[in-house]
């Protein structure tokens, strides 16, 4: 970032960081769309293949478009670099490929998304790195996993799909005493209403196909932190193995940055009226938004966040079945796991997101049958409980 682009707010950085406009005088980014850059000499391509001179080698891991998205993520998010890939968990493998080596251990949040578990219990394990969960919400649980070979903790804040909160100043804290780094995946708030870095912690992730595209329309996924372990260790992963966004799909997120705090501010009020709603409705157990006075978490939300963020969760009495019922009354909702999307969408966790966990590593994590994610979107609000109501009818 220059000078001038440090002292803007976060709006304007997402409307004007990261575009360096070429000789055209083009006012909108541009789409690189090309595979391959041309040298003026032999000695120039020996340069930048070299890295002794900057520029455009191959769109594997040198694009314009994408790296405009990368400058401009990486301002809102206050972070040195940014590494752009083809999806939210390329972004979470690169992290672990660039910074762990077998025999290294990670501390991970019980409450992480499911492929985000068999990523790690599946496939890291094949490689010697070895996982331990712990509770999110209990700093001393954290503290007690660690081990002299434990090199990342990695958490979601709020989690997916019960919406704890982590109180990522304390973990980030206990992390540096053991020369650790923090990894925070920022998919649910975005730098909009939550800035991970800012409270501590060293390395934010984020599935880019959910709030930040905004619009269900493109995959992808980023890492932000610093010049070294972001900019050298994450980068060098993408260079090599390949994980690469595309320049459309960096140039749709463009655009999805320009929009999102506006978007945010609008999915968290209306999942807050929701939420209230929805637990005054006696079919149903429980109700998960940090926006609640009476969620656990709430008063550290408040600490961390402008807002709630567009996720409520709820359980059902009645377990699979009743859910079931419930989401396949639907006549507006989409039923679809995908979140982030301005059309509100629904779907059943232990089924779906979450059903390669163990029935053991679901209750666990609390993911019972009964168990329905609302991903809030940008309807009308009345119209969105019109279709809940029939859900409820379904079932009295």
């Amino acid at each position: 970032m220059t000078k001038e682009s440090e002292q803007w707010g976060i709006a304007t950085r997402a409307v004007r960081t990261g575009h360096n406009r070429t000789s055209e005088g083009e006012h909108s980014e541009p789409i690189f769309a090309t595979s391959s850059f041309v040298f003026s000499s032999a000695a120039e391509a020996a340069a930048r293949f070299g890295g002794e001179q900057p520029g455009n080698i191959y769109s594997r891991f040198t694009n314009p478009t994408v790296r405009a998205f990368e400058e401009r993520l990486a301002a809102m998010e206050g972070g040195d670099s940014c590494v752009a890939t083809a999806s939210g968990m390329s972004a979470i493998l690169a992290v672990c490929m660039g910074l762990l080596q077998a025999g290294d251990h990670i501390v991970s949040s019980r409450s992480v998304f499911g492929t985000t578990n068999v990523l790690f219990n599946k496939y890291l394990s094949k490689f010697g790195v070895d996982t331990t969960y712990v509770a999110l919400t209990d700093p001393t649980d954290w503290r007690e996993a660690i081990r002299p070979e434990t090199k990342l903790l990695f958490l979601e804040t709020p989690s997916n799909p019960l919406t704890e909160i982590a109180d990522i100043p304390a973990l980030a804290e206990i992390a540096h005493a053991h020369d650790c780094l923090l990894v925070v995946d920022n998919c649910f708030c975005t730098p909009a209403l939550q800035k991970p870095l800012a409270l501590g912690a060293d390395i934010v992730v984020h599935s880019a196909t959910k709030y930040i595209d905004g619009q269900a329309r493109c995959m992808g996924g980023a890492v932000v932190g610093d010049a070294k372990h972001v900019g050298e260790d994450v980068f060098g992963v993408l260079r090599t193995a390949g994980p690469t966004m595309s320049p459309f799909n960096a140039w749709t997120f463009l655009k999805g940055l320009e929009t999102l705090q506006l978007r945010m501010k609008q999915h968290s009020a209306n999942a807050s009226e929701l939420a209230n709603w929805l637990q005054n409705q006696s079919v149903i157990k429980n109700v998960y938004y940090p926006g609640l006075v009476s969620h656990p978490q709430h008063h550290l939300m408040l600490r961390q966040q402008s807002a709630a963020g567009g996720i409520v969760s709820f359980e059902l009495k009645g377990g699979k079945a009743a859910a079931w019922k419930f989401i396949d009354a639907m006549r507006m909702l989409s039923i679809t796991t995908n979140l982030g999307d301005t059309k509100t969408t629904i779907t059943h966790p232990a089924t779906t997101t979450h059903g390669r966990l163990s029935p053991e590593e679901r209750e666990a994590s609390s993911i019972r049958d009964g168990l329905i994610r609302l991903a809030v979107g940008l309807e009308d609000v009345a119209d969105i409980q019109a279709d809940l109501q029939l859900g409820l009818d379904a079932l009295s």
